[in-house]
């Protein structure tokens, strides 16, 4: 782009905006954001111009307060360069401008991180597992990863986020106001990138069908509602896991599960634990361990991974669910809230031969995922290092309560009328 395409450009930007067109605020800010603008050429009252035009288009949302003070900032310097220097009186606004934006985005700040002294004291979660470092480093490391390429926004897509112009139109074709994307909702991306994630090394699959099992190994599932069974299949017919006994079921009976899974995939993933057949490769060792524990709990397939978690239960309790994106594969995630179930080591049904000081005051119980076909979905296939179940720590029912908002206000009447005599 030379001088003159730049100005051309920049009177089509400056129509745009008196037009109050959507797209003058994510295509002015990209420009003055490139190198050419202050390159190409461009008269300092052009730039000017420019720049107050797009700071004054920003939408009035606090997140976005960061990028108007760098332009405000930007225009302050251009300002000195321009003919308007010798404008005090503009420059006196200019300035007044930027601390007041200085002072909002401070306000902002400190309440996005909260006061240190209102923080309650972390809660401890501890974790028992045969692969620690799986579940607690490498699988949350990856979850992060995949959700950040997954939902990751484009450069366009993040300067579209800061502007909203004026009256909209119908443009489902225009790139540059394209901005309600999943990745740019908040709560959504929270709910995946700042949780605990539940995943496996290997690929899972779970499929109505005995066809192309993974290589892994396979187990067959007599599931539907309310009941279930394990079967074994030996030259073409099925029987019982228990006994061998045949039983009477064809093999495209609608209710059977067959569950099979692939060698370790994950580079990272090392198991301490052999298995009791030497001729059982490496990477298999791990998936047929949790494959064999495996069950059902009717038309649920509950994968068991011996993942144990410690906690607090006078305060805290643990939400868990199937992970957000788990549709997409063809299944659906069982929800549950770990309380007190295992009641610590109060009970001796439940005590533990040995037992650590830390286990004082702990309740524990153990996290399985529980995975459902989706309807109309014979088939599901989870790729290794894909979010299957989320943890969600939430407070004990016993540490807060639910009132109404009348109820409060006059509560607080009461307390302020106390205050003041």
């Amino acid at each position: 782009m030379d001088l003159t395409e730049a100005r051309c450009y920049l009177n089509h930007l400056l129509t745009l905006n008196i037009r109050r067109e959507e797209a003058f605020g994510p295509l002015a800010f990209t420009f003055i954001k490139d190198d050419l603008f202050d390159t190409v050429g461009l008269l300092a009252d052009e730039k000017f111009t420019l720049i107050m035009a797009t700071v004054q288009s920003f939408t009035e949302e606090p997140k976005r307060w960061k990028q108007k003070l760098d332009l405000l900032k930007k225009g302050q310097e251009v300002l000195k360069q321009s003919s308007y220097s010798g404008n005090t009186d503009l420059a006196r606004k200019l300035d007044f401008e930027i601390r007041k934006t200085e002072a909002e985005l401070e306000i902002y700040d400190s309440a996005m991180r909260g006061s240190v002294k209102s923080r309650a004291e972390k809660q401890r979660l501890i974790v028992q597992s045969d692969v620690p470092r799986y579940f607690l480093d490498i699988a949350q490391k990856r979850a992060g990863e995949y959700y950040q390429k997954k939902y990751n926004l484009s450069r366009k897509a993040k300067v579209a986020q800061h502007f909203g112009g004026g009256p909209r139109k119908f443009e489902p074709e225009n790139e540059d106001v394209k901005r309600e994307f999943p990745g740019a909702c908040a709560p959504f991306m929270n709910s995946r990138t700042n949780a605990f994630h539940l995943m496996l090394p290997f690929d899972l699959k779970i499929s109505r069908k005995p066809d192309a099992p993974l290589e892994g190994g396979v187990r067959v599932f007599y599931s539907r509602d309310g009941y279930s069974f394990p079967l074994s299949c030996e030259l073409d017919r099925l029987c019982s896991y228990y006994d061998g006994q045949v039983v009477e079921v064809g093999m495209d009976d609608p209710n059977l599960l067959f569950v099979s899974v692939s060698a370790v995939r994950e580079p990272e993933f090392r198991y301490p634990y052999a298995g009791p057949d030497p001729q059982v490769p490496e990477k298999l060792v791990y998936p047929r361990e949790v494959l064999e524990r495996s069950g059902c709990l009717g038309v649920f397939f509950q994968v068991v991974t011996n993942f144990k978690i410690w906690f607090d239960a006078n305060l805290t309790w643990i939400l868990i669910q199937g992970a957000p994106d788990l549709h997409e594969f063809g299944l659906q995630g069982g929800s549950g809230l770990l309380t007190r179930t295992h009641a610590s080591d109060k009970i001796p049904a439940y005590a533990e031969a040995t037992k650590s000081p830390w286990q004082d005051g702990l309740s524990f119980n153990f996290v399985n995922m529980h995975l459902q076909l989706s309807p109309d979905t014979d088939t599901a296939l989870v790729p290794f290092n894909t979010p299957i179940f989320t943890l969600h720590p939430v407070v004990s029912k016993n540490c807060y309560r639910i009132e109404e908002a009348a109820e409060a206000s006059q509560a607080w009447e009461v307390e302020w009328a106390k205050a003041k005599k």
